[in-house]
């Protein structure tokens, strides 16, 4: 633990909770004091006071506090970067000029200063500790590299996205639920020039789905530039000797005793689609065969079952969250007997040690009860859509840098 470090209510919150015991007198006895007033009052307000009395002892004592210092942040530091921070804490590291991707409320965002960050809107988090719903807290992910660049593309400009993508690094995207970009992103994508051949990484930002008058927004934080119908995009370089992989977790798989359903039209809903060949109202199919639309559609791309989630059925339409393409089999998913049990072995098996960057699907937050409940090492933002490449649904999609 450097002398300057300041540790977040998010990590001030781990270290009240742990029982590790420490070397200096006078640290023991505060967080004694302090684990018995968060017993009293769990509240962020009084945590933030915790957290602002830890820091000054840090302050002041870091000399005599250096036997203690590694313990402390092998327990409460998170690794790659990500973290969950109060405001105050936010702005302290863009004022440093840290390479940031903020995730929170449109209000909160609003009040960042400038920076070398982009940010969007969501109050839904995956933490180390566990799923999250916070109106005043932030999910920061800090990159630690030099070579980068910070766009805004609106409908007309997103096809540029994966051109201006350095050919060795990535590209963070957040683009704002239900616009015309998002649309316009999620119908083309597959199609833009050299979207395969660079990584293309993101999430579409949201709201509270319990709160009225929200807006799912963008932010580019070097213009301080709020977009509810633009996207924003972090472009980073990468040293030469790292490697980067982009992948997803689904736990879903097509169901061998669905029918085949294809689609004679794209988009993001259908009246009609052929099942085994055969042309039928989708919606009276689903009702016919008392199908859960909690389980998505699963397509067939060369091997990988890439999901399109069900959104609603109104008057005789299903809509999706995501397009139904043109010449893709789908079949619908097979159930999941217990949806956070199936995602959490699914994460389990997986290594978290090089993800730099990852996020999780709304729907997977909230069919899977995934608040207060852990799922190790892929921390983010919750998302109301995911980017890998091209738009993707009921996922977790996450970044490695090795």
């Amino acid at each position: 633990m450097e002398a300057n470090l300041i540790i977040s209510i998010y990590e001030t919150e781990k270290l009240l909770r742990s029982d590790q015991t420490y070397a200096q007198l006078g640290f023991s006895m505060l967080l004694a004091r302090l684990k018995i007033q968060y017993a009293q009052d769990d509240s962020q307000e009084n945590l933030q006071k915790c957290a602002d009395e830890i820091n000054a002892f840090f302050n002041k004592f870091v000399k005599i506090m250096a036997r203690d210092l590694e313990s402390i942040v092998k327990l409460v530091k998170t690794d790659g970067g990500h973290q969950v921070l109060s405001f105050s804490e936010t702005e302290a590291l863009i004022n440093e000029g840290k390479l940031l991707h903020i995730a929170g409320t449109e209000k909160i965002l609003r009040k960042l200063p400038k920076g070398n960050w982009i940010g969007g809107s969501t109050e839904y988090f995956m933490t180390e500790d566990g799923g999250l719903i916070s109106g005043d807290l932030m999910f920061v992910t800090e990159f630690p590299y030099q070579d980068f660049q910070i766009k805004t593309y609106d409908a007309s400009q997103i096809e540029n996205v994966a051109n201006d993508s350095d050919d060795n690094g990535f590209t963070l995207m957040i683009i704002p639920f239900d616009s015309d970009v998002h649309i316009t992103y999620a119908e083309n994508a597959a199609n833009y020039q050299n979207i395969f051949m660079r990584n293309i990484v993101g999430w579409i930002s949201g709201t509270n789905l319990e709160k009225k008058d929200q807006t799912p927004t963008t932010v580019n934080g070097m213009t301080q530039e709020i977009s509810n119908n633009k996207a924003v995009a972090m472009h980073v370089k990468i040293p030469d000797d790292k490697t980067i992989e982009l992948n997803i977790i689904n736990i879903f798989e097509q169901d061998e005793n669905s029918p085949v359903i294809e689609f004679q039209t794209g988009g993001f809903s259908a009246e009609k689609c052929l099942i085994n060949g055969e042309e039928r109202v989708f919606a009276d199919y689903i009702a016919e065969k008392g199908i859960d639309i909690k389980l998505p559609l699963v397509g067939d791309f060369s091997g990988h079952g890439i999901n399109i989630s069900f959104k609603s059925i109104n008057n005789g339409v299903v809509n999706f969250y995501a397009p139904v393409i043109v010449g893709i089999k789908y079949r619908i998913a097979k159930a999941v007997p217990d949806y956070f049990l199936a995602f959490h072995d699914r994460v389990s098996k997986l290594n978290p040690d090089n993800v730099m960057y990852s996020c999780n699907c709304i729907l997977n937050f909230l069919y899977g009860g995934l608040e207060g409940k852990k799922i190790a090492g892929f921390p983010g933002p919750v998302t109301f859509g995911e980017i890998a490449y091209q738009l993707v649904n009921q996922t977790l999609v996450y970044l490695t840098i090795q």
